[in-house]
Order: structure tokens, then sequence, then C-alpha cells
């Protein structure tokens, strides 16, 4: 009865590189659980869980695209959250925990196989998963539910490369194609996978110049290629001919400068060292990185002491720092093609997940630099080349000052600790702040106890909630459709309620034109049947679609029909002083009013053509 315990026990004992690292993992997920938890659903969110609720599981639905995002993974989960749980945010949270406790998992794994055993293993597995780059894709589901996958894709597709080089077994290249089309089905951007995978293998498995360990590994692994290859034509081939093209030309040399010294100056360089120990709010959105000054000089520093360092001490390091440096490039080029030139260029360089996929490749390169390779087991290929053995971290550094070095390395290590738990602490504080959750939450209460025959005009949820370069996902009536108990959305009432800026519940009236006073005294306009009365207004409006309050006073029922330019709307009319809104669409600087049926004297000083607002109280 007590053999299971005592086995587990033992493991524990005796892996405890491997335990470490199950903590490190364990305290990573539930560190940026608790952090996405005190957020909320935000902007893009709502857009895509519209997008599901409006639609079957249809593969049409899957394949659609979405900001030329092609994310058909994306849009299953999706689908299946709003049909099952509705419009809630706890279900991502959750799907969010588990792609991160996967990521961390299979990252040890590649570690474990690609690099010697060592207790410095535990450093790269600590940069892939507290590095503050990855935030968004831990508490932004539309961000998370394309990033994560890629970067759990990249983390296998890189394994099963490796596993392949060391051992030559052809199963390693099913696993190869299958890692990249897991990344390709959560986000387009995976194929940067490919390129990935044959430059790791130039830079850590071929030996030689550049020309020689380029032919070495296209004729070595030639099969690895092949695969990819017919991946990313295939791939190229369905989302060209579904997609537009996203290329922008950049306005100008210095817009490119900006962009290049905000992503490396700003984002990468103290992403990857605990900062940017500063954030700049952007609304429900994510916070953009703002370093001070001084912090960008020190993350500097740190990661140029650190090539200097594994450079000087290990022979593959250098390859190492230059795969990162090809994969950043290859980054910076995708973003300046697609975000220059456009009204959010300004801000491009320090959007951090825009390069959270560079930390899982900066996570494999310091593993490579500082740990060294392990050696392979093929005996149908060569050997690929490891690193000699060498006396521990401090490498060639003198005894009589290792002392002093060790205490330095173990202060920087503090430092970037502290960093990005303050980092990450000042993200949480940001990203807690979230007018979506509390318009939606509002909302419940106020229809919860709302009349029956409440009803409203369709108008756009708070740019705050969902921007109005969403529309029309910014409308009311495509907002709620996950909703539990949804608003009734109608096109003409006597009376009209509307959702002011905070969720509540309000009494409309409409906010716009207004025709000028009336010329009968007590009276306005006086308007009979088959008399057609013109009604100037204050001021013109625009050809849109508008929402018109009539307040009138009739001696009998009938219809009328009132005139805007070119648009027209027909409205019953009811015996005494009532009010009736109504849609319709037009423009121009009068009114006509005509008593259509019955027998029928109108009188009214009041009609307002504009937008539903809360009446002011």
């Amino acid at each position: 009865m007590t053999t299971a315990p005592s086995r587990t026990g033992g493991w524990l004992r005796s892996d405890r590189i491997g335990t470490a690292a199950l903590v490190m993992i364990a305290i990573s997920v539930l560190w940026r659980a608790q952090v996405a938890a005190r957020g909320f659903l935000a902007a893009d969110d709502y857009v895509l869980i519209t997008q599901a609720a409006e639609s079957r599981l249809t593969v049409t639905h899957l394949l659609e695209l979405y900001n030329n995002h092609l994310m058909p993974g994306g849009r299953l989960l999706i689908w299946l959250v709003t049909e099952y749980v509705g419009l809630a945010y706890w279900p991502y949270v959750l799907l969010m925990s588990i792609g991160q406790a996967i990521l961390g998992i299979t990252f040890f794994r590649l570690l474990r196989r690609m690099l010697r055993p060592s207790a410095l293993l535990l450093l790269p597995l600590g940069l892939l998963l507290f590095s503050p780059l990855t935030l968004e894709a831990s508490t932004w589901w539309a961000v998370g539910v394309n990033m994560l996958p890629m970067q759990i894709a990249m983390v296998l597709a890189v394994g099963a490369q490796v596993g392949y080089v060391q051992t030559g077994r052809r199963r390693h290249l099913v696993t190869l194609a299958l890692s990249v089309l897991l990344g390709l089905f959560f986000f387009e951007k995976s194929i940067l996978i490919v390129p990935l995978v044959f430059l790791l293998t130039v830079a850590c498995y071929a030996d030689g110049g550049p020309v020689r360990a380029v032919w070495t590994t296209i004729r070595r692994w030639w099969t690895s290629w092949l695969v990819l290859t017919v991946l990313s034509l295939g791939f190229a081939a369905a989302y060209l001919t579904r997609s537009e093209s996203s290329l922008r030309r950049p306005e100008s040399v210095g817009e490119v400068f900006s962009f290049l010294t905000q992503m490396f100056g700003s984002t990468v360089i103290p992403g990857l060292v605990g900062g940017p120990w500063q954030w700049l709010g952007a609304g429900d959105g994510a916070p953009v990185a703002a370093p001070p000054q001084l912090g960008t000089w020190v993350g500097w520093t740190i990661v140029a002491a650190v090539v200097a360092a594994t450079v000087r001490q290990r022979r593959r390091a250098g390859r190492a720092w230059l795969l990162l440096a090809a994969y950043l490039a290859m980054v910076a080029g995708m973003l300046a093609a697609t975000r220059l030139g456009s009204a959010f260029s300004g801000v491009a360089g320090g959007v951090p997940r825009y390069v959270s996929d560079v930390v899982v490749v900066a996570a494999i390169c310091l593993g490579v630099a500082v740990v060294g390779l392990a050696r392979t087991t093929s005996t149908t290929v060569p050997p690929a080349p490891a690193d000699p053995p060498e006396p521990g971290l401090l490498g060639p550094v003198p005894e009589r000052y290792r002392e002093s070095v060790t205490v330095a390395l173990v202060l920087v290590l503090v430092a970037v600790g502290l960093g990005t738990v303050w980092t990450t602490a000042r993200y949480g504080d940001e990203w807690e702040a979230k007018s979506g959750r509390s318009y939606i939450d509002t909302v419940r209460i106020e229809m919860a106890s709302a009349p029956p025959d409440t009803v409203f005009f369709d108008a756009p949820v708070p740019d705050n909630v969902v921007p109005r370069l969403s529309s029309p996902y910014n409308l009311q009536s495509r907002f709620f459709r996950a909703f539990g108990t949804r608003p009734t959305f109608v096109d003409e009432t006597d009376n009209a309620s509307v959702l002011d800026a905070l969720g509540r519940i309000q009494v409309a009236t409409i906010v716009g034109s207004t025709i000028q006073p009336g010329p009968q005294e007590g009276c306005g306009y006086l308007v009979s049947t088959g008399k057609t009365v013109r009604m100037p207004l204050n001021e013109p409006r625009f050809h849109w679609h508008w929402v018109v309050r009539i307040g009138y006073l009739s001696s009998a029922d009938g219809t009328a029909t009132l005139r805007l330019g070119d648009g027209e709307a027909q409205f019953p009319v009811r015996k005494g002083l009532n009010q009736r809104f109504f849609r319709i669409t037009g423009g121009g600087d009068t009114v006509e009013l005509t008593v259509t049926s019955g027998e029928v004297s109108l009188c009214t000083n009041e009609i307002a053509i504009g937008d539903p607002a809360p009446r002011p109280e």
C-alpha cells in the first residue's frame, strides 16, 4: 500500500532538477492565472465571441479570416465556449492556463533532450515561463488563442527535429509535420517555424563556415526540408487565396528607424531581463511597454554581458545568438511590412504580443549558450558536434575572481527576478481595469429588474468596450448575442429606453436636430388629414440612419408619414397626448409631415432627429 508513494518520493529526491522545473511551471501557471483572472475579455474577444454566437459550427465559419488572420483552431474553441457557456471569461482563463502548463512541460522536455544534464537548464526554463513579453499571451484570450499554440508548436517542432538529428528515426518527421500543422491551425504566423527549424539545425548541428553549414544541413537532413516545404507551399496556397494583402509601405526611413528602436529598445531587450518595469495603459486592451531610459540601458548591458561571456566560454554560443538575431530579423521584417504605414505604427514596436514568440527562441539560445548541446545517438547519420566539457558556468574565470563573479551573477539574477515580479504586478494593475466587465455586469443587473416591455433602439456599445473600428460588431444587438438575458431591440415604439455609458437603463430621448418652433400658439404646427406641413430644422442632418422622436396631440387615431430628404417613415397616430420613436434613413434641413388616414387634426412642436440618448433628469 505504500509502494506508489515511496516510488514518487524516490523520483522526486533523485530528480531534483525535474522537481524544481515542475515547481517553477506550477508557480508560473498559477501566477499567470491570477493575473489573468484580475482582468476580463477585451476588444477583439467580443468580436470573435459575437461571430461565434451568430454562426453555426461549419467549415466556412472556422476558415473565415479575422483581420486577415486564419485561426480555425481558435474559432473552434470560441464557438464551443460560446455555445455551452455563453459570454464568460473563466473558460478562457482555464484554457490559457492549460496552454501555459503544456508549454512549460514540453519546453523542459526539449531542454533535456537537446542540452546536457545540468541545473542550469532552469535558467532558460525560467526565461520562458516568467518573461513579461509573454504576459499578453497568458491573459488576453484574443492573443493567447493564437500565440500559446504557436509557442507550443515551436517547441514540439524543434524537439522533433532535434530528435531526428540525434537518432535518425523517421517517426520524428511525422511529429515535425504535425507540430507545424498544429501551429498553423491556430495562427498563420506559425509559418515562421519552418525557417526557425532550418536555422536552428544549421546553427547547432552543422560544422564549418556559413556556406558549408547550410549545405551540410540541406544534404544530411533533406527529408525534413522536403516535409516542411510541402507543408509551407500547401498552406501558402490555401491562405493566399482567401486573404487580402496586409503589406504596407512605410511612410519614411525615420518611421522604420523609430519602429526598430522601439521594438528592440523598449520591448525585446528589456523584456528579456524582467522589463519593461513601466506600462502605458491602452484602455481595455493590454498595456504598451514604456520602460524608463535607465532601464533600457541596463537591459542592453545585461544582454551584452551575457552574450560576450557565453561566446568566450562556449564555441556554439556565438551561433546560438546569431540564430536569435536571425529570428528577430524575420519578426521585425514581418511586423514592418504589415504594421508600418498605418494609424498604429507609432506604437507597433512597443506591443509585447507581437514578439511573444521570440521568447521561445531566446530561451533555446540561452540554453545552448550556457549549458551546451547534448551528443547525438544516431547510428545512421554522423554524430552532430557537442560542446567539450566546461568547468561550470564561470568557465575560464580565474580562481581568485570566482567568488566576486558568483556574487555578481547572483545579484543580477535577483535583480532580474525582482524586476519581473514588479513588471508583472504593474501589468496586472493595468489589466484589471476593464470597462467591458463593469458595463456587462451592470447590464445584467439592470436587465434582471427591468419591466418586460423595456425596448431599445440598436446603438453602439461604448468605445472603451468595443472600438468603433470593429463596426458593425460594436452594435448592442450583436454585442449581446451571447448574453443570457438579451435586451429587446425595435425599430419603432411609443416608449424607448437606452443603455448609458455605464450600462444603466435610462428613459430615452433623441439628441440631434429639432424643428424650429411652429407658428400657431399653443399648437406649434397644425397638421390635418391630407395636408403636408414643412418644418425647418434648427440644423441640417446629413444622410444617415437616424431615429426620430415626435411628441404630438391628436384629435383621433390615424396614420402619418414623415419625410426627411428622400427618406420617409409611416407611423401610427393615437388620440390624445402621445409620442412615437421610429427609424428613418435620409438627410436634409427640413422635414415634412402628412396625416395620411383618419379624420385627424394633429399639433406638434416636438420633432427631434438624431441618436437615442438618456433623457436629462
